[in-house]
C-alpha cells in the first residue's frame, strides 16, 4: 500500500503544479492524472487496483469531514424557500431525466436509477472555485447557488440511504423508503443535539489545553469516534464523517479546524480523486463515448431548465434564476462516492463509473464558461419571450408580506412542534440506547445484592432510573412555550378561542404519557387502567418537580448558547445582520461594504453634496464608525477616513459606486473591531388611508427623519420602482420598501 501511496502522491503533486499553470480546475486534473496512471494504462504492476479502492475509501471520509464543516443544520433552516425548491426541483427533475435517459440506452433499470441519483447533484468544490476565479462571489446569484448546493449536500447523504435500501432489496418499496428516512432524520437530530450540547462545552473546557496539535487529533478523533457510530448504526462511514464535520461547524472553534484540516483535507482530496481516475479504463470511455456525450448535453441543459423553473418559481427574478441555474451545470463529487458505492456493493455494472466521471470533467472543464453565457442568454430571452409572459414571470417574485401581516398562531405551531419532534427524538433514543446496553447490566447488578423474591425491586430501580434521565426533555415537550410571546398574545386577545391552546397543551400532555407508559410497560405487565394512572402520577410528579424545570432549562439554555455561540461572534464583525442580507435579496438589491480610503475625495464631504443615489444608483443604508452604526444617515452626515460604508443596489451599481469611491471591498479580518449591529432590517410597509404622509409626495412625507430609514423602492399596482424621486406620490395600497430598525418603522403604522 505505501508503493502505491506514494505514486498515488508524486502524480497528484505534478499535475497540481500543472494545473496552477494552465489555470484549470485541479480536481479535473487529478481525476486525468489518475487515468494516465492506473493499471488500465500503465499496467497492474505500477498501482495495485485493491489498494487504490482502499485509499479512496478513506478519502472519502475525510473529504465528507471537511465538506460538513463548510455545512450548518442551523444555517440549512434559514436558507429560506429558495434552495428547498430549488433544489427539490433540480433533484425531481434530473433524476427523472437520467432514469429515462439510462432506460432509453438500454440500461437496466438498478444502472439508470443510479444514473438519475448521479447527475441531480451539482459540485460544491467547482462552483466556488469558479465563481472565485470570476470575480463573482459577491454577487447576488451566488448566495442562491450557495443555499442549493447546501441542500443538496444534505440530500446526497439521504439519496445514498435510500439507494442502498433499493438496492438490497432490488425494488422500489415505499413503507421501507418512508422507514429509512425516518431513521436517518431521527439520527441526524438526535445527534445534532447531543452533539451541540456537549461537544462546544467540551472543547470551552479544554481550550487552554488545545494547542494546534492537540486540536487536529482531537478533531480526527471525533471525526472517526462518529465513523464509527454510524456503522454501527447501519450507516455508511461517510455519513458519520459529514455528521461530525456538521456539528463542529456550529462551534466557535469552527475557522480553527477548518485550517488545520485543510491540508490533510487537500490530501485525502487528491488521493481521492487520482484514485477515482485510476478505476477509469480508457477503452471504456471510448466504447461508450455516444453515451457520454449524450449525459453531458442532458446535465448542462437539464441543470439549466430545472435550476431556472425551480428558482423562479421560488420567488426570484428570472435574471438572478438563469444566473444561478448556469453556475449549476457540472456533476459533483457525490456522484463518484455514490458510482463506487453501487459499484462496490454489485447493483451496477462497470461502464457506469468511467462513464459518469468523464461527464464531471468534461463538466467541470465547460463551469466557467456556461457561467459567462448566463447574461446573454437572459439578454436572448428577454428578446424572445413575449412581454406578457416575461412580465408573469417577474410578478412571481413580487409575493411578499408586510410587517403586519402575521399569523401568530402559525409562529407558536412552529415553536412548538419543532420542540415536540426534537425532544420527542432525543427521548426516543435515550430508551432505545437505555434498553440495549444499560438495563439487563442494571437489572442483573442489583440482582447481586438482593434476594431473589425482590426481582421486582431491580425492575422498579432500572425503571426509576431511566424515567430520571427522561424527565428534562419529557418536560420540555410539554411544558415549553408557555410563556412565550405568542402565547401570552393569544391568552390576552379576548376574540381569539382559548380552546385551540388547551387542545395544544392536551395534545402534547398525551404525547409525554405515551413516552412513560411504554417505558412502564417494558418493565412491569400491567393492566391498561393501571398503565395510565401511573403515567399520570409520574407526569404530574415531573411538571410540579422544581429540580426537573432547574435541570431542564439549564440543559436548553446550554444548548441554545453553545449553538449560537459562533454566530455571536461573527455577528460581532457583521456591518449588517445575516437575515438582513437574506432579505435583499428578494428585491434587485444587493449589500456591499466599503471602507473609505483616507486618500478619497469623498472624505469630509456631506452626503447630500456627493449625491451618491443620482450617480451611481445605490443607497446608503448604514455608516460604521469606530464600533457605532449610524442606520438610515441623513444628508448631511460627513463621511470621515476609514468608515465603512453599507450600500444597497444592484451588482452593477455597487460595482460603479466601489470604482467611483476608490476603496476596497472589506474583507472578515478587518471587521474584528466593529460594535454589534442593532436591530437593523429589510422592512415592508403597506401605504393606509389613515396615515399622515397617504396621499403626499416622498419628499414630504417625513418617512425617513421620523423613523429613520430609507425608502429603497415603492411597489404600485403590482410595479416596483426601486430608487424612487422625491417627487413621487405615496397612493393608499402602496408596499414602501424600508430599510431601517424595525421598532422605528413600527412607529409609521400610527402616522
Amino acid at each position: 500500500m505505501l508503493h502505491d501511496l506514494g505514486i498515488i502522491m508524486l502524480v497528484a503533486g505534478a499535475i497540481s503544479l500543472l494545473c496552477k499553470w494552465l489555470k484549470q480546475p485541479v480536481v479535473l486534473g487529478y481525476i486525468v492524472a489518475g487515468i494516465l496512471a492506473g493499471p488500465y494504462v500503465c499496467g497492474s504492476s505500477w498501482v495495485n487496483v485493491e489498494s487504490a479502492e482502499t485509499w479512496g475509501q478513506v478519502g472519502v471520509i475525510f473529504l465528507l469531514f471537511s465538506l460538513g464543516l463548510e455545512f450548518s443544520f442551523k444555517k440549512l433552516l434559514k436558507m429560506g424557500s429558495t434552495a428547498f425548491i430549488g433544489c427539490l426541483t433540480i433533484v425531481v427533475g434530473m433524476m427523472g431525466c437520467g432514469f429515462l435517459l439510462g432506460r432509453m440506452m438500454g440500461w437496466s433499470e438498478m444502472n439508470s436509477l443510479f444514473l438519475g441519483g448521479m447527475l441531480c447533484m451539482s459540485s460544491t468544490t467547482i462552483v466556488f472555485k469558479a465563481l472565485d476565479d470570476l470575480g463573482l462571489r459577491q454577487h447576488k446569484f451566488a448566495e442562491t447557488c450557495f443555499g442549493i448546493l447546501v441542500v443538496e449536500d444534505l440530500f446526497a447523504v439521504v439519496l445514498m440511504v435510500l439507494l442502498a435500501s433499493i438496492a438490497v432489496k432490488q425494488q422500489f418499496d415505499g413503507a421501507e423508503m418512508a422507514t429509512q428516512v425516518g431513521k436517518l432524520v431521527a439520527y441526524l437530530l438526535f445527534w445534532f443535539v447531543a452533539g451541540i450540547t456537549l461537544i462546544p462545552s467540551l472543547l470551552k473546557k479544554c481550550r487552554k489545553h488545545l494547542n494546534d496539535e492537540t486540536m487536529t487529533i482531537v478533531a480526527l478523533g471525533l471525526c472517526l469516534g462518529m465513523v464509527l457510530v454510524a456503522k454501527m448504526a447501519g450507516f455508511s462511514e461517510a455519513l458519520g464523517a459529514f455528521v461530525m464535520g456538521s456539528i463542529l461547524s456550529e462551534t466557535i472553534e469552527c475557522e480553527r479546524i477548518e485550517k488545520l484540516m485543510s491540508p490533510i483535507k487537500n490530501l485525502f482530496g487528491a488521493i481521492f480523486f487520482v484514485s477515482v481516475g485510476m478505476m477509469i479504463s480508457p477503452a471504456t470511455l471510448a466504447e461508450y463515448w455516444l453515451p457520454i456525450a449524450i449525459i453531458t448535453l442532458t446535465v448542462i441543459f437539464g441543470q439549466i431548465i430545472f435550476a431556472t423553473l425551480g428558482i423562479t418559481l421560488s420567488g426570484q427574478p428570472l435574471k438572478l434564476a438563469m444566473q444561478s441555474a448556469f453556475a449549476l451545470t457540472q456533476v459533483g463529487e457525490f456522484a463518484f462516492i455514490i458510482a463506487q458505492f453501487g459499484e462496490s456493493i454489485g447493483v451496477t455494472e462497470k461502464f457506469l463509473y468511467p462513464v459518469v466521471v468523464a461527464v464531471s470533467v468534461i463538466t467541470t472543464f465547460l463551469t466557467p464558461y456556461t457561467i459567462k453565457l448566463a447574461e446573454p442568454a437572459y439578454g436572448l430571452i428577454e428578446r424572445v419571450l413575449p412581454q406578457k409572459l416575461l412580465t408573469k414571470i417577474n410578478k412571481l417574485s413580487q409575493g411578499k408580506s408586510t410587517i403586519a401581516q402575521q399569523s401568530i398562531m402559525q409562529q407558536l405551531l412552529k415553536k412548538v412542534g419543532l420542540t415536540v419532534l426534537v425532544y420527542g427524538i432525543v427521548s426516543a433514543f435515550i430508551i432505545t440506547l437505555y434498553q440495549q446496553f444499560l438495563s439487563k447490566i442494571m437489572i442483573d447488578a442489583i440482582l447481586t445484592v438482593i434476594p431473589e423474591n425482590l426481582e421486582w425491586v431491580s425492575r422498579l430501580v432500572t425503571l426509576i432510573v431511566l424515567l430520571i434521565a427522561l424527565s428534562p426533555f419529557i418536560y420540555k415537550m410539554i411544558a415549553s412555550h408557555f410563556s412565550a410571546p405568542e402565547t401570552i398574545q393569544l391568552r390576552q386577545d379576548s376574540t381569539y378561542r382559548r380552546v385551540t391552546l388547551v387542545a395544544l397543551f392536551a395534545a402534547r400532555l398525551i404525547l409525554g404519557m405515551m413516552f412513560v407508559t411504554f417505558c412502564i410497560g417494558q418493565y412491569f405487565n400491567l393492566t391498561l387502567g393501571l398503565l395510565v394512572v401511573a403515567a399520570i402520577v409520574i407526569i404530574i410528579l415531573m411538571m410540579f418537580s422544581s429540580k426537573v424545570h432547574k435541570q431542564s432549562t439549564y440543559m436548553e439554555q446550554r444548548f441554545m448558547d453553545n449553538l449560537s455561540a459562533r454566530e455571536r461572534e461573527k455577528e460581532m464583525s457583521r456591518s449588517v445582520r445575516r437575515e438582513v442580507e437574506d432579505a435583499f435579496l428578494d428585491y434587485d438589491l444587493h449589500l456591499a461594504d466599503f471602507v473609505l480610503n483616507p486618500h478619497s475625495t469623498y472624505c469630509g464631504k456631506q452626503l447630500m453634496s456627493l449625491d451618491i443615489r443620482r450617480t451611481c444608483g445605490v443607497n446608503v443604508v448604514r455608516i460604521v464608525r469606530g464600533g457605532v452604526n449610524i442606520n438610515a444617515p441623513g444628508g448631511r452626515e460627513c463621511l470621515y477616513p476609514h468608515d465603512r460604508i453599507v450600500v444597497a443596489g444592484s451588482d452593477e451599481q455597487i460595482r460603479r459606486f466601489g470604482q467611483q469611491l476608490d476603496s476596497t471591498v472589506v474583507t472578515n479580518e478587518e471587521t474584528k473591531n466593529i460594535g454589534r449591529a442593532s436591530t437593523f432590517s429589510l422592512e415592508l410597509l403597506q401605504v393606509l388611508p389613515g396615515m399622515a404622509f397617504c396621499g403626499k409626495a416622498l419628499s414630504k412625507s417625513g418617512i425617513g427623519e421620523r423613523a429613520q430609514c430609507v425608502v429603497l423602492g415603492i411597489e404600485h399596482n403590482g410595479v416596483t420602482t426601486m430608487n424612487p424621486t422625491a417627487e413621487v406620490i405615496l397612493n393608499e395600497g402602496d408596499t414602501l420598501i424600508l430599510a431601517g430598525e424595525t421598532e422605528k418603522i413600527k412607529s409609521l403604522l400610527t402616522a
